[in-house]
This record gives C-alpha cells, sequence and structure tokens, in this order.
C-alpha cells in the first residue's frame, strides 16, 4: 500500500446533500394526489377512528368472557324434561372443560418453578406441587374413568355410587368401634 492516497480515486463524500433544484414550475402530480387523497380519504377516516376509539375508552366492554347463566343440575330436572336435561350436559361439558384449563394452568405454574428452582424445586417448589396434587385429584375423583364418551348423567351415577361407597365405609367404622 502506497503511503500517499490518491484524492482524486477516493474522493470524500459532500459535507451536505444538495437539493434538487426544480426543473420546472409546474407543480408536481404525485403532491396533489398525496395531498388529496389525505384530506378526501384519509382524515375523515383517522377522524372518525378516534372518535370511536375515545367513546369506547370512556366505558370499556370486555367482550372476549362469554357468560352462561348457571343451570339447574341433572339431578334437579324433572322426569322428562328434555330441555332441562340438554341445558344440563352442556353445563356439565363446560364446567369439565374449566376444570380441565385449571389443571393445565396449574400443571405450566409447575412446570415454570420447576424450570425456574432447578435442583432446588422439591423444597422451593412444594406449594405448586401441593396444589397440582390435589387439583388432579379433584379431576380424577369427578371426571376419571368416564372415558371419551363421558357425560352428565355418567358422572351423576359416579358421584351418586362414591357417595354410597363412603356411607357405607362409614357404617362399617361406627359398626366395628
Amino acid at each position: 500500500m502506497p503511503e500517499d492516497r490518491d484524492w482524486e480515486v477516493y474522493k470524500a463524500p459532500p459535507t451536505r446533500t444538495p437539493i434538487p433544484e426544480k426543473s420546472t414550475s409546474l407543480p408536481n402530480p404525485v403532491h396533489i394526489f398525496q395531498t388529496a387523497f389525505s384530506y378526501v380519504f384519509d382524515r375523515p377516516v383517522t377522524f372518525v377512528r378516534e372518535w370511536i376509539e375515545r367513546q369506547q375508552a370512556k366505558n370499556k366492554f370486555y367482550y372476549y368472557h362469554q357468560k352462561f347463566r348457571r343451570v339447574p343440575d341433572l339431578s334437579e330436572c324433572m322426569e322428562g324434561d328434555y330441555l332441562c336435561f340438554f341445558e344440563a350436559e352442556a353445563q356439565w361439558r363446560r364446567d369439565r372443560m374449566v376444570d380441565q384449563e385449571i389443571v393445565a394452568i396449574i400443571r405450566e405454574r409447575f412446570a415454570a418453578c420447576q424450570q425456574r428452582e432447578g435442583p432446588n424445586q422439591l423444597q422451593n417448589c412444594a406449594k405448586e406441587m401441593e396444589q397440582l396434587v390435589q387439583a388432579t385429584k379433584a379431576y380424577q375423583d369427578k371426571y376419571g374413568d368416564l372415558g371419551a364418551h363421558g357425560n352428565a348423567r355418567t358422572c351423576l351415577m359416579k358421584q351418586k355410587h362414591r357417595m354410597m361407597e363412603e356411607r357405607k365405609a362409614q357404617e362399617n367404622a361406627e359398626q366395628q368401634i
């Protein structure tokens, strides 16, 4: 590499960007179109949108939670009331989906705690583990062994049989004392 640079080959960039001179006295049609579009279409739409957003900001409405009224349980339905049976079945399905999500959220919290704590997870994640054990036990007690085609009637019968078994076990315990 030579010590002296050839300044004609490697010219320095200009100090300021030159402003292009207008070659004609007529206005640029692109600028006219942009201005017309802005005044005719963009500004009215933007004004209406901002006005609507201001109105919605005054009274917030959270529309993403659908709230269903609680319907009678299947055990409360009268015999032959098929509409009540249908509503109770739909309510049971919603309750089961909510319970599944609760268990999934608790499981995610436990996994996050395990990931965060690493080798100290047995001591530091005991509360999350206890919550997970309680939630899965409650879910298994209510919905376990129903299979893929479980419905409100089979779930009700399962709960009834479990109650009867608990009563028999309690009576046997009282008789042995």
